[in-house]
């Protein structure tokens, strides 16, 4: 069965990015463009896992995070986050975080970062 990823970035090009590069591996169930968004979704189509951007409007990537992981504990949530975030990452860590990639994002990295925690 392939599991069902959703796909979160404030940045439209970073979505198309990040949905370009799982599409082949796993279904991409749908996009959100802040955290707020992301937790709605997530509720709607509890996917297996989620690409989660740190830094967006209305609740940050480390909030929404947060939130699933209570609601949901087994979700699966990898963040794409930008080189210098390292404390950022940090939290992201404590919120629940399962991996995380750093931008510009491979394609490669990504889909073995999920592969590494789904499969």
């Amino acid at each position: 069965m392939t599991e069902r990823v959703l796909v979160v970035d404030d940045s439209s090009f970073q979505r198309t990015v990040v949905r370009d590069a799982l599409a082949d591996r796993f279904e991409v169930v749908d996009e959100a463009e802040n955290g707020a968004e992301a937790v709605e979704l997530f509720e709607a189509y509890e996917p297996d896992a989620v690409s989660m951007d740190v830094v967006m409007p209305e609740m940050t990537g480390i909030e929404a995070t947060a939130e699933i992981k209570d609601r949901w504990p087994d979700a699966v949530i990898v963040m794409c986050t930008s080189v210098d975030q390292q404390e950022k990452m940090m939290e992201a860590v404590k919120a629940g975080a399962d991996g995380y990639v750093t931008k510009p994002v491979d394609a490669d990295e990504l889909v073995g970062e999920f592969e590494s925690h789904l499969g």
